[in-house]
């Protein structure tokens, strides 16, 4: 039976060469399960965590809980991704993960990876480079808030989200689902639900995407990006996936 860890292999090849030897080790390690609820926390702010999740299916998210209760989210991630790769490095979490739908992880002991990255050095390179493009994301993410207007706003998420949904095969028929609701998506991007609603009007008229009951649909990718000024090489990806 193919081990869960799969995912992990396959993102991580996105962007770095693997050896058999390495894949061997990454679906070996030794990792247990766990099922999310949606909206339950894996990770808290304060935390000292002493294991790394590997997302496994569903939908996950990194956010600040603010002093209200609000929350502003970070970035999503999806299966094969590592919201938390950062607690290898540092010892107290400074941001939360949650599920934003139903979902399962696996989880890999730190001692267990940093012992796979003493065996090949390699692996460790991945798990950093893969921390890096975290950051780029981060980095994107600053930009997109702050600088452009709603609908471009918008649109960049989606764009981001697709591609990456794309690259690791959970597309179908230029759609993926985005487990995400109003409310979160002004969350994110710092807009008031009447916002998200005016902008989702402007992108469904446009003709380039919609989004109804958590799935994103792409009507015309390359319209899209460009009304979004996406450009992908910030997710720092060897081979992009055919759009």
């Amino acid at each position: 039976m193919p081990s869960p860890l799969r995912v992990l292999t396959r993102k991580l090849k996105e962007h770095t060469r693997l050896s058999s030897e390495d894949v061997a080790i990454i679906e070996g390690l030794s990792h247990s399960l766990r099922c999310l609820h949606p909206g339950e926390d894996l990770i808290r702010q304060g935390d000292h965590s002493a294991v790394s999740a590997v997302v496994i299916s569903g939908f996950t998210a990194r956010y600040h809980l603010l002093p209200a209760g609000a929350r502003q989210y970070l970035s999503f991630h999806m299966a094969g991704d590592m919201p938390d790769s950062q607690s290898l490095f540092i010892e107290t979490m400074d941001h939360a993960v949650c599920a934003m739908g139903p979902a399962e992880v696996a989880l890999v002991t730190h001692k267990a990876l940093l012992a796979a990255f003493e065996r090949r050095p390699a692996l460790g390179f991945a798990i950093w480079r893969e921390t890096l493009i975290d950051a780029a994301i981060f980095r994107e993410a600053v930009t997109n808030n702050s600088a452009r207007k709603p609908r471009v706003r918008l649109g960049h998420l989606f764009c981001e989200l697709f591609y990456r949904a794309r690259a690791s095969g959970l597309t179908v028929e230029d759609s993926c689902p985005i487990q995400i609701n109003l409310v979160q998506i002004g969350e994110t991007l710092g807009m008031s639900i009447a916002t998200v609603n005016r902008t989702l009007q402007q992108l469904r008229a446009s003709r380039t995407c919609s989004f109804e009951r958590g799935r994103l649909q792409i009507h015309n990718w390359d319209a899209l990006a460009r009304l979004s000024q996406f450009n992908p090489e910030y997710l720092h990806q060897r081979k992009p996936p055919p759009l």
